[in-house]
């Protein structure tokens, strides 16, 4: 590959430390810019990674002439609202999920990079690691059959008992589905394929939350979106997938994704992670560890935007794509539309599965 992707990162917060970690080691792709509403949070990056310039606003950032690409680490209700700033300026556009908090803003999204000639890749992309895509190489080579059901479970007391400021996770465009289920959904695409129909029931018990630790702990707010969510999703392949996504429990002992095919099933680790044991159990036999069989090696957050990078250069598409980031949306706001309806409902929206990293 030629000269690296230049990377400008908006937004700096939490979650910036762990893509930092994955930028420094990576070749493909090299940070030059970085701007946040705290001056202070884009100065510790800049002092972290010498040669990376400190931009005072992210118009200034979207202006520069070594930002290829704009890497968007914002809130999530402004994740469209930047993301339409960076295409309108030609940057390529990789960003935290959701792609968008509705399924106008993310529509208007791909159709805008499309018109550009310009690329949009989202988060996440834990399911580039060994875990899921190990869990992805047997079900194609048939180890489990068929496949005809898995269940994905998502448990939690909720986010505020360890972040300082939970007040987002609360927030329309927030609450257990939109902020884990990407997760987990798009682990269910890349092993059964896009979902074409939804139901289920969500609730929200304790609607008043407490700060649990930092200068705030003890700080009383209100959950403005349902809290547990459980949904019965048919996808197109014909696999039943059921989900429970919630921060309303206090401890559960249930398996993250498991899939259960004609000759057996699949135990995955959390898709919240990129590496971890796949274990497989073939009918009349016991459980038995699989070898890692693909998915990017010592992969991190910002993997997606490697592989973003390379597919540039290859011509390719890219596996972290707004396409499934779109899909993924749209299964999530069915779903809350079909549990506040209590019907079933179809997702309008469809993409193929991504491209496989095979090793």
């Amino acid at each position: 590959m030629g000269e690296p992707l230049r990377i400008g990162m908006v937004g700096a917060g939490a979650i910036s430390g762990q893509y930092l970690t994955t930028l420094e080691r990576l070749d493909g792709v090299r940070l030059t810019a970085v701007t946040d509403l705290d001056p202070a949070r884009a100065e510790a990056v800049a002092a972290r990674m010498p040669g990376v310039a400190v931009a005072a606003t992210a118009a200034e950032l979207l202006a520069r002439p070594d930002v290829d690409a704009v890497l968007n680490l914002t809130l999530p209700a402004v994740h469209a609202e930047v993301a339409r700033a960076a295409l309108d300026a030609g940057k390529h556009v990789y960003g935290e999920k959701p792609l968008a908090t509705t399924r106008e803003e993310a529509a208007g999204l791909l159709a805008l990079a499309a018109g550009r000639g310009l690329r949009i890749g989202c988060a996440p992309d834990t399911v580039l690691g060994t875990g899921v895509q190990t869990a992805r190489r047997a079900v194609d080579d048939g180890l489990i059959g068929t496949p005809v059901a898995a269940t994905a479970f998502m448990t939690t007391p909720g986010h505020e008992r360890w972040h300082p400021a939970p007040e987002f996770y609360y927030l329309p465009g927030g609450g257990p589905l939109l902020d884990m289920g990407p997760y987990y959904l798009s682990t269910l695409v890349h092993l059964l394929g896009p979902v074409g129909r939804v139901t289920g029931a969500a609730s929200r018990p304790r609607p008043e939350r407490v700060v649990g630790g930092g200068p705030r702990a003890g700080e009383r707010f209100t959950s403005e979106v349902d809290t547990h969510v459980t949904g019965l999703l048919e996808h197109t392949g014909g696999a039943l997938t059921t989900l429970v996504m919630s921060f309303d429990i206090h401890a559960a002992r249930l398996p993250r994704i498991e899939v259960h095919g004609t000759e057996g099933s699949l135990s995955l680790p959390d898709p919240n992670g990129f590496d971890g044991p796949v274990d497989l159990h073939r009918a009349g036999g016991g459980w038995e560890p699989l070898p890692v069989s693909g998915g990017y090696r010592n992969a991190g957050r910002g993997t997606g935007l490697a592989d973003l990078a390379t597919a540039l250069a290859e011509d390719r598409p890219h596996r972290a794509s707004g396409e499934l980031a779109r899909h993924v949306l749209d299964v999530m706001l069915t779903l809350l539309d079909a549990a506040r309806d209590g019907v079933w409902l179809p997702v309008a929206g469809d993409c193929g599965r991504p491209e496989a990293v095979r090793h």
